[in-house]
């Protein structure tokens, strides 16, 4: 009996993997291949293997600018998101005041709104300022949607440390800006690596605001990824080529912070 639910489990698995990895896969095959054998014709493989692709996206300034320019937004707007969210979820695990569980709420329902919703606002706003086509645009606008999420992340793990250590530093003579850096950082260090990871996925996936927010200067490969159509047809080729590098970040950040993640998920805030 065990062995026949070993066994039916291990074809879920397989089938499961196979799932989730085929689409993969399928696009790192089409990044090595020509526009016309993808359209050609149905291989496993490529038949003409190539990297020109690559190459294209290497040299072309409308391509890797817009890896360049994810890059500086999603830093930008994670590291603003973290330094906002810590004394804020500090505040909602340690202190009680008037409203404290309807504000928690509150930021919760920014997370869950469509960033449409903000569209116009933002353009609006962004236009009168003059900070269209900027960096710092698309960053300010993902702090809308990312620093809820990192206080709520961050207000569990914090809840979870014994508020005696705080009274013992305290005591101890440790001001409240050297006690938070030297003790109490390092004790939630897992919460901050999740925050930065969910921080950082939601800015480098987003496509609504950072493509109506930028044109030519900031663009991201996200909108590039979008324009890929010609008078000669789509480009196939180097639109998977260009998602396969735009999977790699991701796929390191998920590297350096997979065990501060499962942590998470046993602490039930991911």
């Amino acid at each position: 009996m065990n062995e026949r639910r070993f066994h039916k489990r291990s074809i879920f698995l397989v089938l499961y993997l196979v799932f989730a990895v085929l689409p993969i896969y399928w696009m790192v095959n089409m990044s090595f291949k020509t526009n016309e054998e993808i359209v050609a014709s149905f291989t496993l493989w490529p038949q003409h293997f190539t990297w020109g692709n690559y190459r294209t996206i290497f040299t072309d300034p409308s391509w890797y600018s817009g890896y360049i320019n994810s890059m500086i937004y999603v830093v930008i707007n994670t590291v603003i998101a973290l330094t906002v969210a810590l004394p804020a979820a500090y505040a909602f695990s340690r202190y009680r005041f008037l409203g404290d569980k309807h504000v928690f709420f509150w930021l919760l329902t920014n997370r869950m709104t469509p960033p449409a919703v903000f569209l116009l606002p933002f353009f609006q706003l962004y236009t009168t300022m003059g900070l269209m086509d900027t960096h710092i645009a698309v960053a300010l606008a993902h702090l809308l949607f990312n620093v809820p999420l990192a206080v709520w992340i961050l207000e569990g793990f914090m809840s979870g440390i014994p508020r005696e250590i705080d009274e013992t530093a305290y005591i101890d003579g440790y001001s409240f800006p050297r006690f938070f850096l030297t003790i109490f950082l390092p004790l939630i260090k897992a919460g901050v690596g999740v925050a930065a990871f969910f921080c950082f996925m939601f800015s480098w996936v987003e496509l609504l605001l950072a493509r109506t927010l930028t044109s030519v200067n900031a663009k991201p490969i996200v909108a590039t990824m979008t324009r890929t159509v010609s008078a000669s047809g789509m480009d196939w080729a180097t639109l998977a080529a260009a998602g396969v590098l735009t999977i790699l970040p991701g796929a390191v950040v998920i590297w350096f912070v997979r065990h501060y993640i499962a942590k998470g998920f046993a602490m039930g805030r991911v």
